[in-house]
């Protein structure tokens, strides 16, 4: 480092306590938001697909501005970047509250999440680059405690909000919050810096924009257009041309944005597929029980955030204990368990009725919850304890762009999947005479919604099990060293 702050010196709560309140209102912004994309949707007197686009483009924003973190820190100091990325968020939160139409809240949502990002990537380098090695396991999992204490509270706290008041302060509670991060930043993060990068790679970072944008809005217009459409074929075949280009581009300048060569690290790559995959899986049910609990039970905002306050609570409570945990029992059999415990959870929430129990949803998120917490912390941690400080800015961005980029796709397809399969059900059902005798077409339809949301979450399960023969790899070898900047 370039100042008089060591590794040696730091504090460890200041920096911990400062990261907590930054990573906390990022993740907060994603999770109240959920609830009320129902009510958002009568309020502007749109769809399901466009509203989609508040949440799939909040995540694909988040994606794309991640590959930037290694550079912007690099040249700016990560904490720098951090103190920038939170005045924007704060700001953008604000614009979100004022928004007039859909379109700009979509738009004021993208810009929020591409502040998201760089907190997201430069909070976890933060750790990586000045928490000593054997504090890093709870120092991870107090970052995920952070992520995890905004579902905890989101969905209940914005469905009282939603109650009580308006959505516009799903947007305004932001804003304090976020105020304090700035604070606690400038007080207590110590500023430092290691590498400078010599220029930004420009050709990179077009690339993997337009080659992300491409695919995403293939896979979630693709249901509409037809997915063997000219615009469908054509953006899927753009996006993974431009994609192949973002890599062969990474591999050969000399300055890239993003230094893939960090995938030569075994254990960095199996544990990053690992832990996409239980992120993907995971958003079938953040994104599909508070919409399933709203338009089939016709519960409040309030009652579906009850609904999920004690799962969430728990994830909250599981984070520093897999922390604990993870120097004893290791990352296989941390994941494995988890693995289990979010295939039980997913694969009884596709069992939904609309009649169902709250209670129902309530324990079978309790159960995928269980496996949320005992996965994600060994996983991200796995996955960096053998990179080093030096590289440890590309690899927290490569995990965070991946991470968020299949965070919105798996919402955009997801999304996909839920209106094919709802509309092929209706279909079915009216074929045979409405459900022998369901009764109305409003009946028909929630039933054919239901059935579509089961559909959903068998798919969430079967992708988390994916993560299975990973394990395998990580187990059968032993893996490789840190990759070395040489290479």
């Amino acid at each position: 480092m370039s100042n008089s702050n060591s590794a040696s010196s730091i504090h460890f709560w200041p920096i911990m306590i400062a990261i907590f309140f930054g990573t906390f209102v990022s993740v907060l912004a994603t999770t109240t938001i959920n609830i009320a994309v129902p009510l958002l949707m009568d309020h502007f007197n749109t769809g399901l697909g466009t509203m989609q686009w508040m949440v799939t483009g909040f995540m694909l924003a988040t994606g794309v501005t991640a590959p930037l973190t290694g550079y912007l820190g690099g040249r700016f100091s990560y904490k720098r970047l951090y103190l920038f990325a939170l005045v924007g968020f704060t700001f953008f939160s604000f614009l979100c509250a004022v928004a007039w139409s859909a379109p700009s809240l979509i738009v004021f949502r993208m810009l929020q999440g591409a502040c998201s990002g760089l907190i997201m990537s430069s909070t976890m380098t933060i750790i990586f680059q000045v928490i000593p090695k054997e504090r890093r396991p709870f120092a991870v999992s107090l970052w995920s405690l952070s992520a995890m204490v905004a579902p905890a509270i989101g969905p209940t706290f914005s469905g009282w909000l939603l109650q009580n008041a308006s959505w516009h302060w799903l947007f305004l509670i932001n804003v304090p919050v976020g105020m304090i991060a700035v604070i606690l930043t400038k007080t207590l993060i110590p500023y430092y810096r290691m590498n400078v990068p010599k220029s930004l790679d420009v050709a990179g970072l077009l690339t993997v924009v337009l080659g992300s944008l491409a695919l995403l809005t293939a896979f979630s217009q693709g249901h509409s257009w037809g997915w063997g459409s000219v615009k469908t074929l054509g953006l899927l075949l753009g996006g993974v041309v431009l994609l192949a280009l973002f890599i062969w581009r990474e591999l050969t300048a000399e300055v890239p944005l993003l230094n893939l060569r960090v995938f030569r690290n075994r254990r960095f790559t199996i544990m990053l597929s690992i832990y996409s995959l239980i992120t993907v899986a995971m958003y079938s049910g953040t994104y599909l029980a508070p919409l399933f609990l709203q338009t089939v039970r016709g519960a409040t905002p309030l009652e579906t955030g009850l609904v999920l306050l004690p799962s969430s609570v728990l994830l909250a409570l599981l984070s520093p204990i897999a922390g604990k945990l993870y120097p004893k029992l290791g990352p296989v059999k941390m994941i494995t368990l988890g693995i289990v415990f979010i295939f039980a959870g997913l694969f009884l929430m596709s069992w939904l009725r609309v009649d169902v129990s709250y209670s129902f949803i309530l324990w079978a998120m309790v159960l995928r919850n269980i496996g949320i917490g005992f996965s994600s912390v060994p996983s991200s941690t796995a996955s960096m304890e053998e990179i080093t400080p030096e590289w440890s800015g590309h690899a927290t961005s490569i995990n965070n762009w991946i991470r968020n980029v299949l965070s919105s796709f798996a919402i955009a397809m997801f999304t996909s999947m839920l209106s094919s399969r709802a509309a092929f059900h209706s279909h079915e059902l009216i074929s045979a005479g409405g459900a022998n005798g369901t009764g109305s077409a409003d009946s028909v339809r929630l039933l054919s919604f239901t059935m579509g949301v089961n559909d959903v979450f068998v798919a969430g399960a079967l992708v988390v099990l994916l993560a299975l023969p990973l394990l395998l790899l990580a187990r059968r070898k032993r893996l490789p060293i840190a990759v070395r900047q040489s290479a």
